[in-house]
Parts: structure tokens; C-alpha cells; sequence
């Protein structure tokens, strides 16, 4: 991944909170068949492995099963908040017009071995653990041990786990770090008035804003 060093970032619990708050990433592997991917939400067990242990299941009768279980490495894309910037928002644009247009975005990538998992007690545990995930701060919540077990038994057939150990991560969060602080203002200003889907953004720009005097 093109990493600047302004944009870097190698803070492994950083990133990891970034796959906990956006689980459903992009499952990259290269096969027989050749490159295949497939958007699959994951958990991030920090103590599992040195880097963190990344666990998922899948449909037993997806055609990318065949690249995992032979063993190649796998390349997993988390991708987090993301938005146009538009020059508009520099504080430059007033005083010199030299701006362009950018899009601002945060992203992990991991890669490591998969390892294929068929054990009826792995792929309970699994499942449980990522509906408890996905359910948590709903008024209502819903378990697995609420579907009949006999259900629940007959489409865990249907399923094959996945544990991937993290050999090598890295961090890209790119908000407006290589602009003046007025330019970033404006970006964080711009985004609360002109997007409200961008809250998450702006509140990523404003962290990395350097406080007075700095």
C-alpha cells in the first residue's frame, strides 16, 4: 500500500479498533483459478497471534474455499470512514487558488496464512461471538441460542471457518494531514455543514488537528 509518512499508521490497537468498527472486509486470494475476493465480516482476537488472529467463516460452497485451504497467503482489506474533500473547504483556495480536490479515507490491510476450520464447537462459537458483535447497542438484542438448535445445527453445515494469524499489518489513515491546520479546519467545518453522512470523518480530521501552539 502507497504509505506517505503522514498518512501511516503502525499503532496495532489503533488498528485494530478500526476492524472491530468495521468488520466486513474485502477477503483477497490467488488461486488456480486466479485472484478471487469476497466481502466477509471478521472478528480481531488481539491475543490470538503476535499481530492478532483474524476469524470468519464462510459458505461451504463458495468457489474461493478451494484457495484457502491450500494454503497461500490471503490479503484482508478493512476499509473505514471515507469522504470528498472538496477545495472549497481550503483556506488556501481564498488566498492563493492552488488546491485540488481530494478524497480523504482510512483503511487497514492484513495479510497472513488462512487456516480452514470444520469443528461444529469452532464454528458455534464463531457465529455466537459475531451476532453478539453486530447486536451490541440495540434496544432489542437477538442471540443465536434464540433460533432452535436443530436449526441453528443444520446451517452450520453450510459453513467452514476461518482463522487467519496477522504475519504483516498496516495502517493508511489519510485526513488532511499534509494540509495548513486553516485547511484543516475547513475540512472538519465542511464536513459537519455540507455532509452529515461524514461525521466520522470530520471527527477524524478535528484528532489530528495539532492544538494551539503547536
Amino acid at each position: 500500500m502507497y504509505q506517505p509518512p503522514h498518512f501511516r499508521e503502525d499503532r496495532l490497537d489503533v488498528m485494530h479498533a478500526l476492524i472491530r468498527a468495521h468488520p466486513l472486509a474485502m477477503l483477497v486470494t490467488a488461486g488456480e483459478g486466479g485472484l478471487m475476493a469476497n466481502l466477509v465480516p471478521f472478528l480481531i482476537d488481539p491475543e490470538g497471534a503476535e499481530k492478532g488472529l483474524l476469524r470468519a467463516h464462510i459458505a461451504r460452497a463458495n468457489d474461493q474455499l478451494a484457495a484457502l485451504r491450500a494454503g497461500a497467503e490471503a490479503m484482508v482489506l478493512f476499509q473505514g470512514p471515507n469522504a470528498y474533500v472538496t477545495p472549497s473547504w481550503y483556506a488556501a483556495k481564498a488566498e492563493n487558488h492552488k488546491v485540488v480536490p481530494t478524497w480523504n479515507y482510512v483503511t487497514v490491510h492484513a495479510w497472513g496464512t488462512p487456516r480452514v476450520l470444520e469443528s461444529t464447537e469452532w464454528l458455534r462459537r464463531q457465529v455466537g461471538e459475531l451476532t453478539d458483535a453486530s447486536e451490541q447497542g440495540r434496544q432489542h438484542t437477538w442471540s443465536v441460542d434464540d433460533a432452535p438448535e436443530a436449526y441453528v445445527a443444520g446451517q452450520m453445515k453450510g459453513i467452514v471457518g476461518l482463522e487467519i494469524p496477522i504475519d504483516r499489518i498496516e495502517g493508511k489513515w489519510k485526513v488532511s494531514q499534509n494540509r495548513a491546520v486553516a485547511d484543516r479546519r475547513g475540512v472538519v467545518d465542511g464536513l459537519r455543514s455540507d455532509r452529515p453522512d461524514a461525521v466520522e470523518m470530520a471527527a477524524l480530521v478535528a484528532a489530528h488537528i495539532p492544538p494551539a501552539g503547536e
